[in-house]
């Protein structure tokens, strides 16, 4: 009986050191990463006005903030059954906490499904993952307090959880694919479905089982945050136009193996890349090779565009409507970054205002901005 006793106290305080160790390791390495995704926040993200790296960063500081809940109860919540409900219920708080940041954080991301687009960006968002966080955590403040139930204040925990997954998994694969990283998309719906099972387990496996299966998802998910973070800042230094003079312009017409052409622009100058090849149709290849050769001609350098209203056959234009323009910027961004890779405020009017200049007299004059010295035909 007595080895019996001194093998059970040997187990308890086996598991406390562990625990206590886990709740450190927790702590200070979550801590960590909270101050640093708020530096990059700090650095960059400030000048964005995007907010939705500090709402990551402070998902990330609950699970610093649990793992001190883990060092506090560490030698008692092993032994005695109500400390056991005040720590599994400071857990779950935590952890709904959590996974509201997380969710809070969703609207902030540039590329979103187009699923969930509706959902995310409605104004209704807030009303969607509030009332399931205040329905999971007023119960488990009350039965944290009364100690009656303690398989109920798990479960509310990972409902909540994987509702966040769910959100979290489609937008990190969908941010990934766009910026056109597609291991880390892969490797981040890896890390979804294994913080799946872990919270999984979390209404079934042991509380060793828990303890590791909790660092592994968490160490991963920091790093996939982290890798979503240099991902944009990643963006940022690409996307960054830089001035007319400084882009370049190359015209080809190449045959291919069945007879037929393809017309090629070669775009150089970019920041962070080198020269981009990207393919026009006929006649949005005509249209740029305009705008070149009449500013590497001696004549007037502007195109006229038709009004809308004109209904006369005699005159002819140089560019029909003013939606030729856009298809061809739309077709050069779709070179560029990929199809549905960029966004109108980001893209489309920088590219426009770089490349071309309007005429100041409102005559319905653009021509092209790049100098002819950069211009090869």
């Amino acid at each position: 009986m007595q080895v019996f006793v001194k093998n059970s106290i040997e187990a308890v305080l086996m598991n406390s050191e562990l625990l206590s160790f886990y709740g450190w390791w927790q702590f200070t390495v979550c801590a960590f990463a909270f101050l640093a995704l708020l530096a990059i926040w700090y650095h960059i993200g400030r000048k964005q006005k995007d907010f939705g790296q500090i709402w990551l960063a402070l998902s990330v500081l609950c699970w610093s903030c649990s793992g001190l809940v883990e060092v506090y109860f560490a030698n008692y919540a092993l032994v005695d059954g109500r400390i056991a409900f005040r720590a599994e219920g400071w857990r779950s708080i935590f952890s709904l906490f959590n996974s509201l940041f997380i969710l809070l954080a969703l609207p902030w991301f540039k590329y979103i499904p187009k699923q969930l687009q509706p959902i995310i960006s409605s104004k209704f968002w807030y009303l969607i993952i509030g009332l399931p966080f205040l329905f999971s955590l007023l119960p488990t403040l009350s039965k944290m307090i009364s100690g009656s139930d303690i398989r109920l204040i798990a479960e509310l925990d990972v409902y909540y959880a994987l509702l966040t997954l769910g959100f979290l998994g489609f937008v990190l694969f969908t941010s990934f694919s766009k910026r056109r990283l597609q291991l880390l998309a892969y490797l981040s719906i890896i890390c979804i479905l294994f913080t799946f099972g872990a919270q999984i387990l979390k209404l079934t496996g042991s509380q060793i089982d828990q303890t590791l299966f909790s660092a592994i998802f968490k160490t991963s998910l920091i790093m996939i945050f982290f890798a979503l973070a240099l991902s944009w800042v990643k963006e940022l230094t690409e996307n960054v136009l830089p001035e007319a003079g400084q882009l370049f312009l190359r015209f080809d017409r190449q045959k291919l193996n069945n007879g037929k052409l393809q017309h090629l622009v070669h775009l150089g100058g970019l920041q962070g890349s080198e020269e981009r090849q990207i393919a026009l149709t006929p006649a949005l290849f005509n249209l740029l090779y305009k705008f070149a050769q009449r500013k590497k001609g001696d004549k007037e350098d502007w195109l006229e565009i038709k009004p809308k209203k004109d209904a006369r056959s005699d005159r002819l234009y140089d560019i029909s409507d003013h939606n030729q323009i856009k298809r061809l910027l739309v077709c050069l961004l779709d070179g560029l970054f990929g199809k549905d890779a960029w966004t109108n405020e980001q893209h489309l009017k920088p590219l426009k205002a770089t490349l071309f200049e309007m005429s100041e007299k409102r005559e319905r004059k653009i021509r092209l901005r790049v100098p002819a010295r950069n211009l090869s035909l």
